[in-house]
């Protein structure tokens, strides 16, 4: 048996940067309203800053709006303030404990500027990507340097590793790809 390095973590490691990138590209907004569009929000709660998910529940009640309902009373203003600053281009409508939030009609010029968002994404997992192949390798010709394994076994990992890579950087631009559409569709 031979050692070398961990396929399977090498593997593992790449699932995470696209999952990473999945989420990345579900809180992009499209023209279908998606509670994952506050992914984004953190609120001042409490003396710390906490993601929206822990203090109130994001539904979808329409096709183009957001219902957030929070939790604690006290809680409203901040949360209020926080999606106003978090820079999504959305006037949430307070109604007592609850928020409306109408998602208008994108233009053109904000489905461009979300498909550039969704590129910087991508770049950024396929960097991740780039980063594992590079610790496998590194581990692969420190293997072979040490001498506990061999020239033509470092070769046939090192190919397998670079056909991950390959294999997962298609998956990232297959993702980006279907993404884009979703945003130019009107």
């Amino acid at each position: 048996m031979t050692t070398g390095v961990d396929l399977n973590d090498i593997k593992r490691r790449m699932d995470g940067a696209i999952n990473a990138f999945k989420n990345d590209i579900a809180s992009l907004r499209t023209g279908r309203a998606s509670a994952n569009v506050l992914d984004p929000v953190v609120v001042e709660a409490y003396g710390s800053r906490v993601p929206l998910n822990q203090v109130a529940n994001v539904t979808v009640p329409e096709p183009r709006m957001l219902g957030v309902s929070i939790w604690d009373k006290s809680m409203v203003g901040a949360v209020d303030r926080a999606i106003r600053e978090a820079n999504l281009g959305l006037n949430p409508i307070v109604d007592g404990q609850n928020l409306r939030i109408p998602l208008p009609e994108l233009n053109e010029e904000r489905r461009k500027s979300l498909v550039k968002v969704a590129h910087d994404y991508a770049e950024k997992a396929k960097v991740a990507i780039r980063h594992v192949r590079r610790d496998g390798m590194d581990g692969l010709k420190k293997a072979e340097k040490d001498g506990t394994i061999g020239q033509d076994d470092s070769r046939s990992q090192s190919e397998r590793v670079q056909k991950m890579t390959d294999e997962t950087i298609v998956e990232v631009d297959r993702l980006l790809v279907e993404k884009e559409k979703e945003i130019m569709q009107v």
